[in-house]
């Protein structure tokens, strides 16, 4: 009978050392969740979603899933959209045919721009408009296309913004020397030419054309 007492008693024992030794660990789990308190607004965040790739409906409408996009690389920087083509002939001023990488080519007609016509009609300033496209777009060069809301215009002709170079940090600012269509403007070989909803750089080819305007540059120029 004594021995037996003796081991229940040491039974309890364990048993009230392992009771013991519960709680203490989860009073000291408790104590680190409240010393690391909880997430903003006491709510747990939930999982950071896994963004998909950036990818322009309408620039992949046009090219078949041959966009590639243009980063600045810095954190927060503006990025463009554009697909890389191929110059292959010059139309006009605002007007020219690429090669996508699918192979297919696309006749473009650049957005918010408007030069002097130079093929059927032949107006003032057309032909030099013409002549400063050529230069920039020369056959073979790659450039990339940035299209807006409106993918095609009534003839069937692409709309885009060509660059010539993608920008790397603020594609307005450096529109200005690397946008086909700013250039056009801003060195008077073109009026602005805004249809709506394709307006990303509306206000940017305004600024082009007034300042191309009060410097009487290009077709600016022309004597009354």
């Amino acid at each position: 009978m004594q021995k037996d007492s003796r081991r229940a008693l040491a039974r309890r024992r364990l048993w009230a050392a392992t009771a013991a030794l519960a709680l203490l660990c989860a009073l000291t789990l408790t104590g680190c969740d409240a010393a690391a308190g909880p997430p903003s607004g006491g709510l747990v965040p939930p999982a950071t979603p896994t963004a998909p790739p950036a990818e322009s409906s309408a620039a992949s409408a046009a090219t078949s899933g041959a966009a590639c996009v243009g980063d600045g690389g810095d954190v927060g920087a503006a990025t463009v959209e554009a697909t890389a083509a191929v110059v292959v002939r010059v139309v006009d001023g605002d007007t020219a045919v690429f090669r996508l990488a699918s192979g297919r080519q696309e006749k473009v007609r650049f957005i918010g721009i408007d030069t002097p016509e130079s093929t059927i009609e032949h107006e003032p300033y057309g032909e030099e408009a013409s002549a400063y496209t050529k230069r920039a777009l020369r056959p073979g060069r790659t450039v990339w296309l940035e299209t807006d809301a409106d993918l095609r215009d009534r003839y069937g002709r692409l709309l885009a913004y060509v660059w010539l170079e993608l920008p790397s940090d603020d594609p307005e600012r450096e529109a200005r020397d690397k946008m086909l269509n700013a250039r056009l403007a801003l060195d008077g070989y073109a009026t602005q030419l805004t249809i709506p909803p394709n307006v990303r750089y509306a206000r940017l080819f305004a600024e082009c054309v007034a300042e191309a305007r009060a410097a009487k540059r290009g077709l600016w120029g022309i004597e009354p």
